[in-house]
């Protein structure tokens, strides 16, 4: 087999890199246009007092479905891209999320806006899995520190672009309806584009992303390594029927969800949440374990594997709970502190915040290749507590200060974005590698829909005071310093075979 040329890893990188902006675009979305969009959805049929916690309970609902269908995502593509190849998934992937997100501006009811971010979020997951896979095994190992910043960097700029875009939309203000006008869109269609912040608008943007699946399908090589376990005869013990058990956990997943979402006690709540995320994992796993016993791999490695599957897990899950369960409601909690009079504070604090979480992507994984991963991660923890804590207990109004603690604690706790892509690929060996990174990163967010549905429970529990309640995600920090106490060191050391 003839060596991967210099510029089929440049093209394979500027392909994955694109995949994750457009990532980080998608995610991006539903924190802008959530509030409004799920406000003009339902005051027809909600009455004026319940608008706002509705609205809030909605908010997590969806948020959590988005997490659910990535972390599915995840295995399905992780699984597919181990089966078929890095580009051929990678390639279904990204149409899956960009279809998705466009189709969502179509919505007439909340229930249509959670089904559709969760399909789109199972692309999304898949994406994220495949295109670290494929980048760590083109490119020589002394680059994977500056490679997997970059990863997170680009997530971050995605988040970037849409605050741009939105931004971009309020300052054409009244001449967008004209414009929209002159190029043939009826003016009942430019009405419902141009409405509560132009989210119909901003979720038709989303499906940008399916002009990446040409130049991938033209011009990205598939992994040498992955060809070479091809040729060895590997790929063909992964079988499709073993994915009905991910779909089947993707269920379970879903029914945990719900029993949050309803007004359940906590007698019922963390019984069926504790048996639900046993069998979730249960099911997850599955594929990964017939596989490993077909491949006849031995008891020890088909252990370790697991483990270390759970491990990322649970060190994905730390940040993953940390950010969807509280730094993500910044924006609309920054609407809430404006009441919604300063159209422009909600795109303006995710172009800040994104533009820190992109460098600090950046950072966290240099210095996760310079000084070891896990003492970084050790101290990634203890600052990220720090400064979530602060970022909603030293603000009270939107100005120049919130947008400054905006970008730093953004910085700080999306530094794990850099780090996670560094360190999962080293844990697991080419054969699982994008199935195993793909568990292990989108497996965390299982845990982080269930903390998104705490925060819009807090909520309600403080009188919808967003500081309180998303300070409480602060605490999950102390779990990643436990964890991390007890992962492997892989500094140094070439990624596995």
């Amino acid at each position: 087999m003839s060596p991967i040329s210099a510029r089929a890893r440049w093209l394979a990188l500027i392909a994955a890199l694109m995949g994750w902006m457009f990532d980080g675009l998608e995610m991006g979305l539903f924190p802008l246009i959530g509030r409004p969009a799920l406000t003009e959805l339902m005051t027809p049929t909600v009455p004026a007092d319940e608008l706002e916690a509705t609205v809030g309970r909605w908010y997590g609902v969806i948020t959590a479905m988005f997490l659910v269908g990535a972390a599915t995502g995840g295995v399905l593509f992780g699984w597919l891209g181990d089966k078929v190849g890095r580009i051929r998934a990678l390639t279904i992937s990204v149409l899956v999320y960009a279809g998705c997100s466009g189709l969502s501006a179509f919505s007439t009811a909340p229930w249509h806006l959670a089904g559709l971010r969760f399909a789109g979020a199972i692309g999304m997951g898949g994406e994220w899995a495949l295109g670290v896979a494929l980048v760590m095994e083109l490119w020589p190992n002394a680059s994977r520190g500056w490679l997997a910043g970059w990863i997170g960097a680009f997530g971050n700029f995605g988040y970037l672009i849409v605050g741009v875009v939105a931004l971009s939309l309020i300052q054409v203000g009244d001449d967008l309806p004209a414009w929209l006008a002159s190029v043939g869109v009826g003016a009942a269609t430019v009405e419902q584009l141009t409405a509560n912040g132009n989210w119909r608008l901003l979720l038709l943007f989303g499906a940008l992303p399916a002009v990446l699946t040409l130049f991938v399908r033209l011009f990205v090589p598939e992994s040498d390594r992955w060809l070479r376990e091809k040729e060895s005869g590997q790929v063909s013990n992964w079988s499709g029927k073993d994915l009905l058990a991910v779909l089947f956990g993707a269920l379970v997943a879903t029914g945990v969800v719900a029993v949050w979402a309803e007004d359940v006690s906590l007698a019922v709540r963390v019984p069926v949440t504790l048996v639900g995320l046993v069998v979730i994992a249960t099911c997850y796993l599955y594929p990964v374990r017939q596989y490993l016993k077909r491949a006849s791999t031995d008891v020890a490695e088909r252990t370790s594997i697991l483990r270390r599957m759970l491990l990322g897990a649970g060190l994905s899950g730390v940040p993953l709970l940390a950010t969807w369960g509280g730094f993500m409601w910044i924006y609309p909690w920054v609407q809430k502190l404006t009441d919604g009079k300063v159209p422009e504070a909600a795109p303006t604090t995710q172009v800040v915040s994104a533009f820190g979480a992109a460098v600090g992507c950046l950072i966290g994984a240099v210095l996760g290749g310079w000084l070891g991963r896990r003492v970084v991660y050790a101290a990634l923890c203890v600052l990220s507590c720090g400064m979530l804590l602060s970022m909603f207990t030293v603000n009270t109004e939107y100005g120049t200060q919130f947008l400054i603690w905006a970008a730093m604690t953004g910085a700080v706790t999306a530094s794990f974005y850099g780090w996670l892509p560094l360190y999962l690929p080293e844990l697991f060996p080419t054969k699982v590698r994008a199935t195993g990174q793909g568990f292990g990163f989108n497996f965390g967010r299982i845990l982080a829909a269930i903390g998104a549905l705490q925060t819009g429970n807090l909520l309600k529990l403080f009188d919808n005071d967003y500081a309180k309640a998303c300070s409480v995600a602060a605490g999950v920090y102390v779990l990643g310093l436990i964890l991390i106490a007890f992962a492997p060191e892989t500094k140094g050391k070439p990624l596995p075979e």
